[in-house]
Formats: structure tokens, C-alpha cells, sequence
């Protein structure tokens, strides 16, 4: 029999009518037996998000101030939707357990994971399903990383008859202590349950019906993708296309379980699919770009026959803990391009540990970058992608900085000014949107 992992957004979990919304989705189909449910999102633009509410309940109340105000939006918030839904569900000794904890190690993480427990609490008792706590299945090491061990002890607890609800986001560390993933972590949570109860897809709803070819707010009316692979959403999501948390390609793809995104607002829609390979009759998937890059310009004069001059490059920006995205070069010429969220003010130290370091003929930092990626496994397939590209761009009279292509020849990604993004996206998108 199938099985399917479902996994819910704050969005749509957001008030009583959505949460009605996503019992009846679970509900129409059996095999929908594994239900990831986010913390509460916001219901209007001035809401507030439940996780939100619980960072200020913690931050308040560590610098010993009154923090009853967002315990008791929460608290009035949780009661209202047991109202609504008509389910029997108590808020208020849950919240006097979580005011306990405030002051505990690791308190910031069971904070930010109570939204998820609350709700999964409450879905649960909606569905008259099995609650069970990630805490006691999902477990990370010492180090942060998730433990293998995580797969057999979850599967073997879903391994029974019935609906179960595992709420998403968080897990814990050996000593039991709760630690959470990033924000949005839901959707790792959800890869993490399809895995280990080796689910036929794993479905991921949420307020959109899957991904575009371009950026909505860039591009009018972008294409619809009806489907893409691991590996070129993982190249998209790096760029910005942000629908699913992009570590949550990982627990899936070896065994090969597909995703399906979908919007519980267009429940016909079948969405995106994310899948390990597909036939490629186009060269392009999508085309996502973002902000904030720095690019170092490092010139000497016979580098390529200089023993370790990159590893001493390289090991300056490891020493600063700087993250760093590509290195493109020539004969003498290396460039590393940085997000400006690594560098931070740490521009001027890196020049001068390089300068130091490595004797450049020159060297410089070069701010207000976007890069820009346009992928598609089917580009090493057609001839005159690239060129197409650089012809739009020249056109759309945009100057590029940055050029950079990936061994796997699914992606170019070009660096330009920050004022010619939107430009260059769309430039892109029109030269591909018809390819014949």
C-alpha cells in the first residue's frame, strides 16, 4: 500500500479555516498517514508568526522584564482554534511547562520548537491521530549533525497501523537536549519522516502551487515548472528560489522519493514535482538571482607557477571564517566571490592578510553584486545556450562582471551590477521562455 508523508506550512496552518482545509486533504486519501505540521504562520500582513511570539517570550523574559503579553497572545491564540475546531485541547499547562523550562540550557531551541509541538498537539487530537515527538526519534550528534540512527528509530515507531503527527522543525542532541534546524526546518522534517517510513512522495504544502521559471516579482507571469530534479533545485534554491528549504532535498534523494509541492489553495494543481532525473526537452528549469555579493580581485604576475599561492588565499578566508561562493581565475589573474553576509567588516583585514601573505600585484574588493543562475540539465544537451544568454544580456545592455560554469554544465551563473538584476533575470527568462 502507498504511503505518503504530508507536510504542512505555517500558512496554511495559519487559522481554523486553513487548518480545516489541510484535515480534509489528509483525510480524502489513506495513504496520507504521516503529517509534518508547522508552528501556526501569520493570518493577516500585521499577525504575527506563533515561533516569532515564542523568541520574544524568551528574549523578554531572560532580561527579567514582564513577558506575559506574548504568552498571552498565544495562549489566546491556541484556545481560539480549539474553539473553532471543536477540539478538545488545553493550552494552559503546556505554556506553564514551557515557562519552566526559560531558563534551561539550550532554552532558545526549546522555545522556537514549542510552536510545532503546540500545533502537532492539536492536529493530532483534530485527526484522532498518533502524536509523536520528534525529540524522542530525531536526534543529532554532539557536533550538530543529524544521527543516522534517526531513520530506524523513527521508522520502527511509524511502522504501525493508523494516522500519526509529527510536528517539524526540531529534534534533540544526546543529553535530550532540544535542538532545532533552520527556519523553515519543517521541510527537513518532513524528507526526514518520508525517509524513514520509506514513502512513496513526499508531499509539501504550502501557499504556492510549486516553483516558476523566474521570479514572480521580476517577471510577469512566469512559466509554471511541472517538474525538476534534486540536483537542479538545490542549483535554484542557492540562488534564492526559496519554497522549499533547500536541505530538505537531502534525507529523500538517495533512496529517490520524490517531492510534490503543492498549494492547499489550489488543491487541483498538481505542482511541482521533484524528482531524481527527467527527460530534458528544454535547456533551461529556471532562472534565479540574488543580492549581496562581493567579488576579491587578486593579480600576479605568473601566479600559475606560484606552489600554494590559492591554498594561501583560501587559507586567509578560512582563518576569518569567511564562507566564500565561487573562484573564478586565469593565468594571473583569481577572484573569489563572497556573499556581504560572510565578509561583513572583514574586508579590509582579508586584503591585508592576502597583501601580506601573498605579494599580489594588485589587489581589490569590488561590493554591490547579484548573481545570477540559470540552470537546466538539458543545457549540455542543446547548442547555443550560452550564447543566447550573453546575446540577451548584451542586448538588455547589461554589463557582466562574473562569469561561471559548473563541471556538471547544469548551470551559468554571471555576476553583475546589483541595479541590472532585474534586468539581466528578465533578459534571460524572454531569450528561454520559447526555445524551439
Amino acid at each position: 500500500m502507498q504511503k505518503i508523508t504530508c507536510k504542512f506550512g505555517g500558512t496554511s496552518l495559519a487559522d481554523a479555516a486553513n487548518i480545516r482545509i489541510m484535515q480534509s486533504i489528509v483525510q480524502e486519501n489513506p495513504a496520507r498517514r504521516f503529517v509534518v505540521p508547522s508552528a501556526p504562520g501569520k493570518r493577516f500582513d500585521t499577525d504575527k508568526k506563533v515561533t516569532d511570539l515564542l523568541y520574544a517570550w524568551h528574549s523578554i523574559a531572560t532580561q527579567g522584564l514582564d513577558a506575559s503579553e506574548p504568552k498571552r497572545i498565544i495562549q489566546e491564540r491556541f484556545e481560539k482554534l480549539a474553539k473553532e475546531l471543536d477540539v478538545d485541547f488545553d493550552v494552559a499547562p503546556h505554556l506553564a511547562e514551557i515557562e519552566a523550562h526559560l531558563a534551561d540550557a539550550g532554552a532558545v531551541d526549546y522555545m522556537a520548537s514549542r510552536g510545532e509541538y503546540l500545533n502537532g498537539q492539536l492536529i493530532a487530537a483534530l485527526l484522532g491521530a498518533e502524536f509523536v515527538d520528534p525529540a524522542d526519534h530525531i536526534k543529532f550528534t554532539v557536533g550538530g549533525d543529524l544521527d543516522p540512527a534517526t531513520y530506524p528509530s523513527l521508522g520502527d515507531r511509524l511502522s504501525r497501523d493508523g494516522v500519526f503527527v509529527i510536528p517539524g522543525f526540531y529534534g534533540a542532541l544526546p543529553d535530550g537536549t532540544i535542538k532545532t534546524f533552520s527556519r523553515g526546518g519543517s521541510d527537513v522534517t518532513g524528507a526526514i519522516v518520508a525517509r524513514a517510513t520509506n514513502a512513496s512522495v513526499y508531499e509539501n504544502w504550502t501557499d504556492v502551487p510549486g516553483f516558476l521559471m523566474a521570479d514572480p516579482r521580476i517577471v510577469d507571469s512566469p512559466r509554471h515548472i511541472d517538474e525538476v530534479t534534486y540536483q537542479e533545485l538545490r542549483e535554484l534554491s542557492y540562488m534564492g528560489a526559496t519554497v522549499l528549504h533547500d536541505e530538505a532535498i537531502y534525507p529523500v534523494r538517495e533512496p529517490g522519493i520524490p517531492i510534490q509541492i503543492r498549494s492547499t489553495r489550489e488543491r487541483e494543481n498538481p505542482g511541482t514535482r521533484i524528482v531524481p532525473r527527467r527527460e530534458s526537452t528544454h535547456p533551461i528549469c529556471g532562472i534565479a538571482g540574488h543580492t549581496g555579493f562581493s567579488m576579491l580581485n587578486i593579480e600576479k604576475t605568473l601566479m600559475n607557477r606560484e606552489r600554494g599561492f590559492g591554498r594561501k588565499v583560501l587559507t586567509a578566508i578560512e582563518e576569518l571564517d569567511i564562507g566564500w561562493e565561487h573562484m573564478p581565475t586565469g593565468i594571473d589573474t583569481m577572484s573569489v566571490i563572497i556573499r556581504d553576509e560572510e565578509l561583513g567588516s572583514l574586508g579590509e583585514k582579508l586584503i591585508d592578510i592576502i597583501q601580506r601573505r601573498c605579494q599580489p600585484d594588485s589587489i581589490s574588493l569590488v561590493s554591490g553584486l547579484a548573481m545570477i543562475a540559470t540552470v537546466g540539465q538539458g543545457m549540455n544537451h542543446h547548442v547555443g545556450v550560452a550564447a543566447r544568454l550573453f546575446a540577451a544580456l548584451a542586448e538588455a545592455k547589461v554589463n557582466i562582471r562574473v562569469i561561471d560554469q559548473g563541471s556538471s554544465e547544469m548551470n551559468i551563473i554571471v555576476g553583475v551590477e546589483e541595479e541590472g538584476l532585474e534586468r539581466a533575470v528578465t533578459a534571460i527568462y524572454r531569450a528561454f521562455e520559447t526555445w524551439e
